[in-house]
């Protein structure tokens, strides 16, 4: 068996929504100090739906794929999905992530709740 899926190896080698989101209104980064991957996440919210997304990753294969495959499980959502994505939720679309790459996707879990945070907190003003 291959350690990746194929899913992993396509979001890896042709990653969705890369990129730094000019105009987004939502933004947040997150890290993991183990591991050294690092992801930051730009929302583009509308009438509270997330009308756009992308991401920049610093960090191996599983981040790089993971940080693809929340965005696209959340561009063009409600807000209020968006916020429910888990992480297991963007390992199981990947068809799946070794163990000691789950990590991968809770970075990804994680990133876009610290982007929503910020969207939040600037609503607030």
């Amino acid at each position: 068996m291959a350690l990746y899926s194929e899913k992993v190896m396509d979001h890896f080698r042709n990653p969705r929504n890369v990129g730094v989101l000019e105009d987004a209104n939502g933004v947040g980064t997150v890290g993991n100090a183990k591991c050294g991957d690092i992801m930051k996440m730009y929302l583009k919210i509308e009438d509270d739906i997330v009308k756009d997304v992308k991401f920049e990753t610093f960090g191996c294969g599983s981040a790089i794929a993971s940080s693809s495959m929340a965005t696209e499980l959340i561009k063009g959502k409600p807000v209020e999905e968006a916020r429910k994505l888990t992480n297991q939720a963007v390992a199981e679309a990947l068809d799946g992530l070794p163990d000691y790459k789950m990590h991968c996707s809770v970075l990804a879990q994680e990133a876009i709740e610290a982007a929503l945070e910020d969207y939040e907190s600037k609503q607030e003003k």
